[in-house]
């Protein structure tokens, strides 16, 4: 669950806060802040005459300030750019006082007040519905994705919260379409690989969750040389449902070498190798789990083995 996921859906461009005062000398300067105050560099200043074809650009400095001289006086449209935001602002050049501008940039940047209110109830939206899944509330989770979907039908992470809300109703099939329609607008995200991996493990589908959660750990880094101890562990339990102990072992093995405090891969590690009768390393990764997590749920479980198993 991300609520991190909802960029797509509720960040856009830019707001100008501006004060305008008759030019001077044909200058124009100014500040580009963020949201926090703080100054943005290399935003795009691009100054055009409305009324000729007359245009200037520049580019903020490292305090985020800008300066433009030599225009004619007119009226011109001011442009900042910046990665994905964007602003427009109208300014009257003449002689006399420089014009001065102070330009926020923000997720509401751009927008009219009725767009900006209408940012504001899907917002409001999202974080219901996530807050309905966090409370266990799946039926009204999904009934508050789906209206996001009415006015935002490329909301990948709509569907994969569907998809995770479906798997908790264990609506298996209505999960799975969410998956793959979340991959389908988000093919780059290691998430919808993961659901359906957990997905078609609790449908004793180890194979297509084997596959699913090896792209799933491929999209997170985890293949080659480290990366996702979580998608590494996936794999695991999904071995280890299948009764492939061996090959289980391996992907815990890879799993705590990248995140040696992962405590529940150390336990199935231990149980692993416990199975495959390797008792030294069972002893030793039971006791890397009490070390990750001395009063965790399998703490009284792994104090128990440890007691019977011999030094």
């Amino acid at each position: 669950m991300r609520t991190n996921l909802f960029r797509a859906v509720l960040a856009l461009a830019v707001v100008l806060a501006v004060t305008t005062t008759a030019a001077a000398q044909s200058v124009v300067r100014g500040k580009v802040v963020d949201a926090e105050g703080q100054p943005v560099e290399g935003a795009t200043v691009l100054i055009e005459a409305t009324e000729a074809n007359r245009r200037s650009e520049t580019k903020t400095n490292r305090n985020g300030e800008f300066l433009q001289i030599g225009l004619a006086s007119g009226r011109y449209n001011v442009t900042i750019t910046k990665d994905n935001l964007k602003a427009v602002r109208p300014a009257t050049v003449s002689q006399g006082t420089p014009v001065e501008l102070e330009v926020e940039l923000s997720p509401t940047s751009g927008l009219t007040p009725e767009q900006i209110k209408a940012r504001q109830e899907l917002q409001a939206l999202a974080q219901g519905a996530l807050d309905a899944m966090r409370a266990g509330n799946q039926d009204e989770a999904i009934q508050k994705f789906n209206e996001i979907l009415v006015s935002q039908p490329g909301c990948g992470d709509c569907y994969y919260n569907l998809g995770v809300a479906y798997s908790q109703k264990q609506q298996y099939a209505e999960a799975e379409t969410s998956f793959k329609k979340a991959i389908e607008l988000s093919p780059e995200s290691a998430d919808p690989y993961t659901g359906l991996a957990n997905l078609y493990n609790a449908q004793k589908k180890f194979d297509l969750a084997q596959q699913a959660s090896a792209k799933a750990s491929e999209l997170g880094g985890a293949g080659g040389g480290g990366g996702s101890a979580e998608g590494l562990y996936n794999q695991g339990v999904i071995l280890w449902n299948a009764g492939k102990f061996a090959d289980a072992k391996v992907q815990f093995e890879a799993a705590v070498k990248v995140d040696p405090m992962m405590a529940m891969a150390q336990y199935q590690l231990g149980m692993a190798s416990l199975n495959l009768g390797q008792i030294p390393e069972a002893r030793q990764a039971f006791e890397a789990y009490l070390k990750a997590d001395a009063d965790g749920p399998k703490a009284g479980e792994v104090k128990a083995f440890l007691q019977q198993l011999p030094q």
